[in-house]
């Protein structure tokens, strides 16, 4: 759609972006091709049900089991909603590349704006990292599916530095794809959008029409499996459960991407606030029915949910396992290929995404090195950010080339922790900043009106809520003290999330808040 010849309309509406802009202090650097679907497609397509709802199912599955999934998706969706909605409104407001670090500084000062900006950026780099790892394990299983040969003698058949191998070259072909025209990446996305409705189809047809046998809707909607570790049926309702939300909340993330991809899109005051919900709402309803079709296939259950590599190589709750004992062998790789290849276009947009913030973020100097990370070049991208962003996200998944003892990928679900905690609570701060500033808030053309008022409230405490819970321990050998305790099943998210924001603060104490005042204006 970028490539469309521009309109006297479209011309139009450049000339009022570029003013709206100006008024936030921003002279027009990055160049404003994208239309309105492209800036949804980028929130879609980084959400990406075929990824989240496959790299991330066997945490639902080990933590709650079919319950989690069935029920849980539609609960935790329809909070994020809300959770959109606020932001949405703010998107309108403020259609800034900064995006949600902007926010909180016009509506918080720059103490919050730096802080926010910080928890955004870590959270979009663990983002980055996750799925372009989880898209090297599909990926290498895809590969083993069609060589066998391959998955024996490829590293010695190591299937975790087979992963790594991957996931190291997807960060390099996602960092090149990146750094060109940003038509690219808008075509990449507008392309990715239908891949990921028909793909998806597609999926739920092959797994409704190939198996010989089915799950009832009893099953679905009633089963619970607890193979965290944890015993006892308090622990199971309060403890065990809400961490196979996990799947949900970071499935159904990433979508601030239409507000940083704001400044390169055409009427960004309108387009961004509906690229956010709309990438939400199709996207919950989409992956209910995949997620639901893959539970309707899970007719050996006892096999999905084994530890035992001979019966289960492919590691307890994988979805993997499902779909390998209910398709055909052709069936199965022709899944695999669709999953796989919509998770390499989500890694591009989330690198893409991540590159803007980090961009916008180093334009008013709040990032160490910030002069060369917001330069653009000769393709009006941000190619020096796109590069750091690229680098940051390999050093962070460096623990995933070890397991933890009971085969669960914890250093994979310990980035896809911290990328929903950094990204929620960077969500938070602008959204109760907001419901402070109450009427004084001055809304765009895209408002909630007095809703507000009761939405932002339920959006603070439910990211609060996820926020605790998703620094727990995964399993029991994760609890210092336990007799099985060991570094490697760890969920280090805690830690990371933990150093950065100690670390953040001493800076802020000791410098930061000497010299930085918030967003600058180039203008």
């Amino acid at each position: 759609m970028s490539s469309t010849p521009t309109t006297n309309n479209q011309q139009e509406n450049v000339s009022d972006d570029e003013r709206l802009l100006a008024e936030l202090g921003y002279k027009q650097e990055l160049k404003r091709s994208w239309s309105s679907f492209s800036n949804f497609a980028i929130s879609f397509s980084i959400i990406s049900i075929l990824s989240g709802c496959f790299t991330t199912f066997g945490q639902a599955w080990n933590n709650g089991g079919p319950l989690a999934i069935s029920i849980g998706w539609p609960l935790v969706s329809g909070l994020i909603l809300i959770i959109g909605f606020c932001m949405a409104e703010l998107a309108s407001a403020y259609p800034t590349s900064g995006g949600i670090y902007w926010w909180a500084s016009k509506l918080g000062g720059a103490k919050a704006g730096f802080f926010t900006g910080w928890l955004n950026f870590v959270g979009l780099l663990a983002v980055n990292a996750s799925v372009a790892y989880g898209a090297a394990t599909f990926l290498n299983i895809t590969l083993g599916a069609y060589s066998p040969d391959y998955a024996n003698s490829f590293f010695s058949g190591d299937y975790i530095k087979q992963q790594f191998f991957w996931f190291f070259m997807i960060m390099i072909l996602i960092t090149v794809l990146n750094i060109f025209s940003s038509q690219i990446q808008a075509t990449l996305n507008n392309i990715s959008v239908w891949w990921h409705v028909f793909g998806a189809a597609a999926i739920i047809v092959i797994l409704i029409v190939t198996p010989a046998e089915h799950q009832n809707l009893k099953w679905m909607f009633t089963t619970q499996i607890n193979n965290s570790g944890f015993e006892g049926t308090k622990m199971y309702w309060f403890y065990v459960l809400p961490l196979g939300f996990l799947l949900t909340q970071y499935t159904i993330t990433g979508f601030d991407a239409s507000a940083h991809l704001s400044e390169e899109t055409q009427d960004a005051h309108v387009a961004a606030a509906k690229g956010i919900w709309k990438s939400i709402f199709y996207s919950a309803i989409g992956g209910y029915i995949l997620l639901m079709a893959f539970l309707s296939a899970a007719t050996k259950p006892e096999i999905v949910s084994s530890f035992d590599t001979a019966i289960n190589p492919y590691g307890s709750g994988s979805v993997i396992a499902i779909l390998v004992h209910a398709l055909s062998p052709l069936m199965f790789k022709l899944v695999l290929v669709i999953s796989t290849a919509g998770q390499l276009f989500c890694a591009v947009a989330c690198l893409t995404s991540c590159s803007r913030m980090m961009y916008a973020f180093s334009r008013d100097g709040a990032v160490p090195g910030y002069k060369y990370w917001c330069k653009v070049n000769k393709n009006q991208v941000p190619a020096n950010a796109v590069l750091a962003s690229s680098i940051i996200g390999l050093l962070i998944t460096l623990p995933a080339l070890w397991k933890s003892p009971r085969g669960i990928p914890t250093a994979f679900y310990a980035i896809v922790s911290v990328s929903v905690i950094g990204l929620y609570l960077a969500f938070l701060i602008p959204i109760w900043l907001r419901w402070r500033a109450g009427d004084q808030f001055k809304p765009g053309k895209w408002t909630l009106g007095n809703k507000y008022k009761w939405m932002n409230i339920v959006a603070v405490v439910e990211i609060v809520i996820i926020s605790i819970y998703f620094v727990l321990p995964f399993e029991p050998a994760a609890v210092p003290g336990h007799v099985s305790f060991t570094w490697v099943a760890v969920n280090y998210a805690p830690i990371l999330v933990g150093l950065t924001l100690l670390i953040l603060w001493i800076w802020w104490q000791l410098s930061v808040k000497k010299w930085f005042t918030g967003p600058k204006r180039t203008i």
